[in-house]
């Protein structure tokens, strides 16, 4: 394990994050307890948090430890009593989050911090429920987090957030430390920015839905995977960098920036979106695609280990 402490997390719901996040964090040699209120929620998980580990050895840059533990528990409570780490994947629902921490708090170590996974739902939101809001902190992964790095974590308190870097980096994690609460952290707006400008483009027919993803895929999105918005605009100015950008191009980005669009979801928009979305799947089922997708993030993950071994000068 490149980390060194073993944890025994605690991994309150288990849909498709809480799994991953399952085999990630065994992969590492953590111990995961799994708890989920769903009846049958948990019936063949170990099954797939396996075939899910598969994925993160072969994504992995180092030898990975001895697996950790797959536990499950029958409470939130039982979850969480030895727990040195708590990992929350519940709905998008603040008030069913607060009373999840309310009866896992008391259960689990004082020293423990609880994690939540919360996708659009902000720290100051979720932590006036708990007695001690400081052991609280936002982790917020990209999806599926046992292959795509990146954590987002807000925390007010300074040795939260350095224990969190130091669990998530130890599995191979990019921690992105925010300053300061927001909602939808900032991975989830740019990708809710973007999303809305594609589906603007929908709505006044510019593209069909397949058209607006290959010019995504084959454009911005293949620059992205190796450089951020703000760097990729320093290269776009040349030799002066980001300040000629601006100096020359900024009123160019003003002028997109007036015209972007902001759409209603209306059901005939809707419609449009599903047919549009069915077409570009083309009969392929939703797990089909999902394989597809992470066979080529393993890829690109391997490709961007190659690129990081020859900007250190490792040897093969």
């Amino acid at each position: 394990m490149s980390g060194t402490l073993r944890h025994r997390v605690a991994l309150l719901g288990c849909g498709l994050i809480g799994e991953s996040w399952a085999a990630l964090m065994t992969a590492h040699g953590h111990d995961a307890v799994l708890w989920d209120p769903a009846e049958g929620a948990l019936a063949g998980i170990a099954e797939r948090v396996a075939a899910l580990r598969g994925q993160v050895v072969m994504a992995a840059e180092a030898r990975l430890p001895e697996p950790g533990r797959l536990l499950i528990a029958g409470t939130a409570e039982e979850a969480a009593a030895q727990a040195s780490w708590v990992q929350e994947n519940a709905p998008e629902n603040a008030a069913l989050k607060i009373e999840l921490y309310r009866r896992v708090e008391r259960a689990a170590p004082p020293e423990t911090p609880i994690a939540s996974s919360t996708s659009s739902l902000t720290w100051s939101e979720l932590a006036p429920g708990l007695e001690r809001p400081a052991r609280l902190l936002t982790a917020h992964p990209f999806n599926p987090p046992h292959l795509m790095p990146l954590v987002e974590v807000y925390s007010p308190d300074d040795a939260v957030r350095a224990a969190a870097v130091e669990f998530y980096a130890g599995m191979g994690r990019e921690v992105v430390l925010l300053r300061r609460d927001m909602v939808g952290h900032i991975a989830n707006r740019l990708s809710s920015a973007l999303w809305r400008e594609a589906v603007h483009l929908v709505a006044e027919d510019v593209a069909d839905v397949a058209a607006i993803d290959a010019a995504l895929v084959h454009g911005p999105g293949l620059r992205w995977s190796v450089i951020g918005a703000h760097l990729a605009y320093h290269l776009g100015g040349g030799a002066g960098g980001i300040e000629a950008y601006l100096r020359h191009l900024g009123p160019s980005q003003e002028r997109r920036w007036a015209s972007l669009g902001t759409p209603a979801l209306t059901a005939e928009l809707c419609e449009r979106l599903v047919r549009g979305v069915e077409a570009e799947a083309a009969g392929r089922p939703i797990p089909e695609l999902a394989a597809q997708r992470d066979r080529a993030l393993i890829r690109m993950l391997a490709v961007r280990r190659e690129e990081r071994r020859e900007e250190r000068g490792d040897e093969r």
